[in-house]
């Protein structure tokens, strides 16, 4: 990686700079907007400019200067840009020249898991011949982006982003040389009156000396004669020189270039928002704004021995709104918009009292209800870093106020219907948070970091009022889309169970009421699914409710195999993807895991008719016929966005269908139970066959299949083929056995 050496980091002053004199460019002070840490540009007096590379807290103890690490971890590796499209369905992904590092990519829909690729795969995969240095590639409509840059040695620097809901393109650039904290050190002889930093090993300390103070005599300067900038310079005897890609450049002349041009810097290319943050007068008030958005929090600052803290906080607010306008790009977003501010007073010493806040300064994190989530005994300037859309702390926030909403609702004998739904909605939509589990302050009420307020659940208590409410809503005429949405969280081990109390579980007998629920309401599901996913200023991700259904009894069928519980289930499950084929609304997802799950079972009598005639029928209805490869570029166009064959593409879904048409196939081959299907084994290899051309394990196949029918001469040719074709991915136990059965077809011994 990269490093700034200790001379790169003097300020450089008193030097000379030519600009364009034109009315963009005035003097004061600059930020960098490249990556690599937060450089000020000064443009001074008399056309002087200095360069401050570092800048931060510090502390002053007896004759040491000591300078504060900076406890923001937010400093991320990479810039990123976009463009928006509402017409757009997927979105384009542009990474700029990614080299041979390790870049990873991951997208995450709501609080479902992250799923990453590796850069250098994607780019393999789109870009076989590596022609290009961008990789561009298209993803699916998401939430969240991950990017991940792995370092040598294990350390991996991991960036979430939150993507705009009518984002059509991302652009992602990178700087592997994002400055650190330095481990300086300070120290003050007395005696010359220096300042003397260095590293923590005092190596090639830089030494400053106050402005005020006396200046220590300059050497003289020796000014050269004159200063030229030469290409190729050379003398004789010096050997040629080589360029980069090892070509011998001409040195015979020197090139002497011209004068720099005037520059003119411009300003940075962003979009921002003209965002404003209300700040109540009063506390109450504070509290009743917060409580009209779900996604807020009041920050309470208290602060009232500190003469210039009112300051503080007005410059912190004007701060948090330029920043959120930063992420709202060109217009409000309510997604961004997290946090209320409010400055305590003397007016509030009763509640502080009350409700034993004893420290100054302190801040207290509030929910829109008045109760307590978080509190730290510390100043705002301390803490400010927090108070980011992108930070761990907010999700810890959403964490206690989601235990705490369902604690007092599941307590309160008044609660609505509503209330519980929205209750275990909001724990179903939570996003994991990093640290939520290990945070080591949360025991210690005197640390000057949050303490977040702990709220214990009674497990057992949760599930039985999870089931009271499905129960009553079996009846409904009319379907509530976040109970679908917490529902569709909860099967799929995703939902409030696994974010609240961290436990895998089975299907059990209220989620199998709650699927019915689903299926009673699919196609009023499906109507309105789009504009549930698009309400302004909320994030849901609710998927084809048979594909959702179909994934979560996969995945069930993944984490109990065995046991009577387990079997009890798989024949619940089997049931259900029946109820769906037999309704004629089965999509690919189904089909595809309801053959996984029958792929699985055989009958008493050691055959597989179950799977094999269930297959012969989709295999009937879908597949066979005149042009094959039109029918199943039909089905691919309409998979929903949720399928993950929809993100995999195309050939991947073709290979899919060749493989499960060869598969069953195989299946009579290999097992003389299912000779039944014969006939129909033929008509499904032959079918993978016209699907993946001269592939040798489906010519392998089929021409079995051919010499069990009768078809002798047709099978040798056939085989004969699936040796000709046998390529170095085959591997030599199926290649002898390959060559093995035609020895055996072609002497009658098979």
């Amino acid at each position: 990686m990269r490093k700034f050496t200790w001379s790169s980091l003097l300020f450089f002053a008193g030097m000379f700079v030519s600009f364009s004199q034109t009315n963009g460019i005035e003097k004061g002070t600059y930020l960098s907007t490249n990556k690599g840490g937060k450089i000020k540009l000064n443009l001074l007096e008399d056309n002087k400019y200095e360069l401050v590379f570092y800048s931060g807290g510090y502390e002053i103890k007896g004759d040491s200067l000591v300078f504060l690490k900076s406890t923001n971890n937010a400093v991320s590796r990479f810039d990123l840009s976009f463009a928006t499209d509402k017409k757009a369905k997927k979105v384009k992904i542009k990474f700029l020249n990614p080299s041979y590092y390790s870049f990873y990519i991951g997208t995450q829909k709501g609080s479902e898991s992250v799923q990453y690729q590796k850069i250098a795969d994607i780019k393999t995969k789109v870009d076989p011949e590596w022609k290009t240095t961008d990789v561009d590639f298209e993803i699916e409509k998401t939430d969240f982006l991950y990017l991940v840059y792995e370092e040598y040695g294990g350390k991996s620097d991991v960036s979430k982003y939150a993507l705009p809901k009518d984002v059509s393109e991302v652009t992602i650039n990178y700087d592997l040389a994002v400055l650190s904290d330095l481990n300086l050190v300070g120290s003050f002889d007395k005696k010359t009156k220096e300042l003397r930093i260095s590293d923590q090993y005092g190596k090639d300390p830089l030494v400053f000396i106050n402005e005020n103070e006396e200046k220590p005599a300059k050497m003289p300067t020796v000014v050269p004669l004159e200063n030229q900038t030469l290409t190729n310079w050379t003398y004789p005897g010096k050997d040629s020189y080589k360029d980069d890609y090892g070509t011998i450049v001409d040195s015979a002349a020197a090139v002497v270039e011209a004068d720099p041009v005037d520059v003119a810097i411009a300003p940075p290319a962003y979009t921002r928002y003209d965002f404003k943050l209300k700040v109540e007068n009063n506390l109450k008030k504070a509290i009743e704004s917060t409580k009209t958005a779900s996604n807020k929090f009041l920050v309470v600052v208290v602060d009232n021995k500190n003469k210039t803290a009112k300051e503080g906080f007005d410059a912190f607010v004007k701060d948090q709104e330029t920043q959120t306008g930063y992420n709202m790009y060109d217009s409000y977003n309510a997604l961004y918009d997290i946090y209320n501010y409010y400055m305590a007073g003397a007016d509030d010493k009763k509640w502080l009292k009350n409700n034993k806040i004893t420290s100054d300064p302190s801040i207290i994190i509030l929910n829109g209800e008045g109760n307590q989530l978080a509190i730290a005994k510390s100043d705002l300037a301390t803490q400010q870093y927090q108070f980011s859309y992108y930070g761990d702390f907010y999700r810890r926030l959403q964490r206690a106020n989601v235990f705490l909403s369902i604690n007092n609702v599941l307590k309160n004998k008044k609660a609505s219907d509503a209330d519980l739904i929205a209750a275990f909605n909001k724990a179903a939509l939570l996003e994991s948070s990093y640290d939520y589990e290990g945070e080591s302050t949360a025991n210690d009420p005197n640390s000057a970091e949050f303490v977040v307020t702990k709220t214990t659940l009674n497990q057992k208590e949760v599930a039985q009022s999870w089931k009271r409410l499905i129960e009553s809503h079996q009846k409904d005429k009319n379907v509530d889309m976040y109970l679908v949405e917490t529902i569709l969280k909860e099967i799929k081990n995703q939902g409030f169970t696994k974010q609240l109390f961290s436990t895998d579980r089975i299907l059990n007998d209220t989620d199998f009421l709650a699927i019915d629920y689903l299926l009673q309401h699919s196609e009023e599901i499906e109507n309105k699914r789009a504009a549930y996913n698009s309400k302004q200023d909320e994030l849901h991700t609710v998927g084809n409710v048979f594909s959702e259904i179909s994934d979560a009894l996969q995945q069930n069928l993944y984490l109990y195999q065995d046991g009577v519980s387990g079997e009890m289930n798989k024949e619940k499950i089997n049931l259900l993807y029946k109820k769906i084929i037999e309704s004629g609304k089965g999509n690919f997802d189904a089909y595809r895991n309801y053959f996984y799950y029958l792929a699985q079972l055989q009958e008493n009598d050691g055959s597989n008719v179950s799977f094999l005639k269930e297959f012969n029928t989709y295999f009937d209805k879908t597949l066979s016929g005149a042009s094959p490869i039109e029918k199943l570029d039909a089905i691919f166009s309409g998979l929903d966005s949720s399928s993950s064959y929809s993100y995999d593409g195309w050939n991947s879904f073709k290979e899919y269908h060749s493989n499960l048409c060869n598969n069953a196939a195989w299946m009579v081959v290999e097992n003389s139970q299912n000779i039944n299907f014969l006939k129909d084994a033929i008509k499904w290899s032959e079918y993978s066959l016209v699907v993946t051309k001269n592939n040798p394990y489906y010519l392998d196949t089929l021409a079995q299949l051919y010499y069990k029918d009768g078809q002798t001469q047709k099978a040798i040719e056939t085989q004969v083929l699936a040796v000709k074709f046998i390529t170095n991915d085959v591997d030599g136990d199926t290649t002898n056995q390959m060559k093995e059965v035609l020895t055996k077809m072609s002497n009658g011994t098979y």
